[in-house]
């Protein structure tokens, strides 16, 4: 199964290939919305400012057919750090954006009760997850994961979280609803825990 890492001018996008690559992943690059039919699974990359992300995504022409391809084909997709944020219904970073809205959710920025813990939240962190979730099938109960962010998901339907990480408050740290998987994580960067993410991902329907 083909899957496409989108690329529209924002997200680690070598480091991400790279690794889905390494775990046996038929990895490709959309560069445009035409590229996106021919993917059996896509990966939606990101690092940057939500408006920025929505901007792009819509001026390259992408917004619309993601729309059509995961709502009504229910093509199955991963989102990684932005890439997960710009699903939510909006963003309050540097303003108010409004996003994909696939979970009901909003993106607000973390506000630790513990004022020594520095925003963002860069480097390590241990999560808690669903162990019926197939993302996180075979991983150990205490698995690290890279975090780089200063916004989170904040999810109204809790049933949509599927992970989570403590930073002086509860942060949304994965989410998956049907055929759309998100994580706040990076994966590629997360060593053999993000690795093996990955290939749960590549390798889900399969």
């Amino acid at each position: 199964m083909k899957t496409g890492i989108i690329n529209y001018g924002m997200g680690n996008l070598l480091s991400v290939y790279s690794a889905a690559e390494y775990v046996g992943g038929d990895v490709t690059y959309c560069n445009n919305k035409n590229d996106i039919s021919e993917c059996d699974k896509l990966i939606l990359p990101g690092v940057g400012a939500f408006k920025d992300c929505v901007k792009n995504l819509r001026e390259l022409g992408f917004w619309d057919v993601l729309n059509e391809e995961i709502l009504t084909k229910k093509k199955i997709i991963l989102g990684i750090c932005l890439g997960m944020q710009v699903m939510a219904q909006k963003s309050y970073e540097d303003g108010e954006f409004e996003g994909f809205g696939w979970f009901d959710a909003e993106v607000i920025k973390i506000e630790p009760k513990d004022k020594n813990l520095k925003v963002p939240q860069i480097g390590w962190n241990n999560i808690k997850y669903d162990k019926d979730n197939p993302l996180f099938k075979g991983l150990p109960e205490k698995s690290e994961f890279y975090f780089v962010h200063s916004y989170y998901m904040n999810c109204k339907n809790k049933t949509d979280i599927k992970a989570t990480c403590d930073y002086g408050i509860t942060v949304t740290a994965a989410v998956n609803k049907e055929n759309i998987f998100a994580v706040q994580f990076h994966p590629e960067k997360s060593q053999d825990y993000g690795l093996r993410v990955l290939k749960n991902f590549l390798t889900l329907n399969s």
